[in-house]
């Protein structure tokens, strides 16, 4: 009887999700097709997220509420904008008013579609959030960020934000990499830990009122709404805070709410408020996590030190829980996960009670604490981050292992093959080649080029502009070591990889082509604070790394385009060849001439900006073109067809991957 029951309550809640599906789907469908004025517009809304850096200004979604028309105010419900421009300190629920061009524009943002991108020539902040929620939000986000900013640009201080407000901009690109690979990255996504740390702030902050567990339990549910606007409503603080306000909410109503409930509960509401949580990656490892714990936490309760086991028992079952989803999304899932997590687990805690406390009361020396605690999770992660990952591969026999572990007889020798499994895994791959190799590395849309001799000795030339995928690719090769390092223009698809290289790889020297730039800076800021000799080589240098010889060909002069101006490098061993043009235009082109070369490195991804001649006039036996997927057209049919018809055979790492070229064979 009692299954046949709960029949209509779940036919209510499919009926329920597919309505919330459906409005999800609505809504946005009506914010992208919506029809916005063109052409210059002031405006008048509410941000509805914070603004972030972008370029040279920076970028944040605007609610309208009025425009100005013919002089005067009229009230204006218009669908979501995007607005790029001078926007510095602007926060979600602040009144602001626009001035600047408006165009059609249908795209999604971190805080939900949009259809209309502002150009804007001014913002003005109008008024501070009219919401108290939202303005005491503001304030907590604001005193950490403020508190934590004269420790800027220390890593501790980007991962302590992270902790207290999930706020990872004052992370680098090297160290978040470092926390997903050694599966510590759910620390700055703010979820359950850190709503129960905050919760036990908020009432040990309100304990002199005195008053009793309902009211606190009240008080509680206030605070989580603000905890959810400081750490902007990411989807694993929302399930957490959703979860704990439904205990809250059990306990003012006299009833007990345990996890199980909660969690299913939770999910529920989130669901049919917001079905589009249901595809967001945030949102699922979360759930996934939490049910791990929940259905795991208890295993092995009896082994003493408790704290210790009980700690493992939850790491396990939630990574265990995770890795379908780790590998769908990622490909990957971090062998050493639980270990890394019990050991980083208390400093974390340490990190966030210390930290958070310092900041909010100006206690300095409790800040210091947090950083040092904080610290050391990066060392943490930095150590993780070599450790194996599984693929699926990996995981199927880590399942069969575990199946044979539970046959007692089994036991030993489940044991000595997962040791040699993880020993073959922790290897790095085998050692330099036998003779020279170009290795043009599949960095997606961007360039890298690997030149590795058999004494060991590395030139690489620009880094592609992802420094996950530049390091995994060199430790594939167990590249630690860079003799030297070129980079051939100021451009991000050759560069951006590059940042946090030093963290993990000795760099001897470093060439560039001069150019300025942002980007071009913080490279060149970090290899000299690591002591890296940095030079802008003239046309005629030679260079002798081991095996290779270097000569430096162009740029002849200074070019408009960045491209043109690019490093032109000619490098020869075992009587082989390479000619490495960065990104050379047909002007550039013209003025160097005909450049033989055993093998080319095909300028800019194959695109149509070369000079056919001169392509041809290489002379090369093979060209590679490094591309990866894109909307530019890359690479160019007409430019393969010309190499073809020279005689040239094209490799493309977008179709191999690595394209490895041996040099002298």
């Amino acid at each position: 009887m009692a299954g046949r029951r709960r029949w209509p309550l779940v036919v209510v809640l499919v009926a329920a999700a597919g309505a919330s599906g459906a409005l999800a789907a609505g809504r946005e469908r009506d914010t992208l097709g919506a029809a916005v004025p063109t052409g210059r517009v002031v405006v008048a809304g509410t941000a509805t997220g914070d603004a972030m850096a972008e370029g040279g200004g920076e970028r944040f979604t605007l609610r309208p509420g009025y425009l100005l028309t013919e002089g005067s105010w009229a009230p204006w419900a218009g669908p979501r904008l995007a607005v790029v421009g001078p926007a510095s300190g602007v926060a979600a629920g602040e009144r602001v008013m626009v001035a600047g061009r408006l165009e059609p524009a249908s795209f999604h943002t971190r805080f939900g579609p949009v259809a209309g991108l502002v150009q804007a020539q001014t913002v003005q902040r109008l008024g501070p959030a009219g919401d108290p929620v939202f303005a005491t939000g503001n304030f907590l986000r604001r005193r950490v960020l403020g508190g934590l900013s004269p420790f800027l640009p220390r890593a501790s201080a980007g991962l302590l934000a992270g902790f207290l407000i999930g706020d990872e901009s004052g992370l680098g690109d090297a160290d978040r990499e470092a926390l997903r690979l050694s599966g510590l990255s759910h620390f700055v996504a703010v979820s359950g830990s850190n709503v129960a740390l905050f919760l036990a702030a908020w009432w040990l902050a309100a304990g002199p009122l005195g008053w009793g567990p309902r009211r606190r339990a009240a008080l509680g549910l206030a605070g989580l709404a603000v905890f959810v606007v400081a750490t902007r409503w990411e989807p694993s603080v929302v399930r957490a805070a959703t979860m704990a306000a439904l205990v809250l909410v059990g306990r003012l109503a006299g009833r007990a709410v345990d996890g199980w409930t909660a969690l299913g509960g939770s999910v529920a509401l989130l669901l049919l408020a917001s079905g589009e949580l249901a595809g967001d990656a945030g949102f699922q490892l979360s759930v996934a996590a939490t049910a791990g714990v929940l259905a795991g936490g208890g295993l092995w309760r009896e082994r003493r030190p408790r704290w210790a086991w009980t700690a493992l028992a939850a790491t396990v079952s939630a990574q265990a829980a995770v890795a379908p989803l780790l590998l769908g999304h990622f490909g990957a899932v971090p062998l050493f996960a639980p270990l890394t997590n019990v050991v980083a687990a208390p400093l974390v805690a340490a990190s966030t009670a210390a930290g958070g406390i310092g900041v909010l009361t100006g206690l300095r020396p409790l800040t210091g604490l947090g950083l040092l605690a904080a610290d050391a999770v990066l060392a943490v992660a930095r150590f993780g981050r070599d450790l194996p990952q599984l693929g699926w591969a990996g995981v199927g026999v880590g399942a069969a292992f575990a199946a044979l572990a539970l046959r007692p007889r089994l036991r030993p020798v489940v044991v000595l093959g997962a040791a040699l499994a993880v020993g073959m895994m922790t290897l790095p791959a085998g050692g330099p080649p036998a003779q020279p190799e170009a290795v043009f590395l599949d960095v997606g849309q961007g360039d890298a080029a690997l030149l590795w001799g058999p004494a060991g000795e590395v030139i690489l030339v620009d880094g592609g502009p992802d420094p996950a995928v530049l390091r995994r690719a060199l430790l594939r090769r167990g590249v630690g070591r860079i003799d030297l390092l070129v980079v051939t223009h100021g451009h991000a698809d050759h560069l951006a990889g590059l940042a946090g290289l030093t963290e993990w790889a000795a760099v001897g020297r470093m060439w560039h082509s001069g150019q300025g730039g942002e980007a071009v800076e913080a490279v060149l800021g970090e290899l000299a604070a690591a002591g890296v000799s940095v030079e802008v080589p003239a046309v005629g240098w030679h260079a002798r790394v081991g095996a290779f010889s270097v000569e430096v060909l162009g740029p002849k002069r200074r070019y408009a385009s960045p491209n043109d101006g690019s490093l032109v490098l000619r490098v020869t061993a075992a009587g082989t060849t390479v000619l490495l043009p960065g990104d050379i235009e047909a002007i550039a082109q013209a003025e160097l001439g005909p450049l033989l070369a055993d093998v080319l490195k095909v300028p800019h991804q194959g695109a149509a900006t070369s000079d056919p001649a001169w392509l041809a006039a290489s002379g090369s036996r093979v060209a590679v073109i490094s591309v990866g997927p894109n909307d530019y057209g890359h690479p160019s049919p007409k430019v393969i067809a010309v190499l073809e018809s020279a005689g040239t055979e094209v490799r493309r790492t977008d179709e191999e991957g690595d394209v490895v070229v041996r040099l002298g064979g």
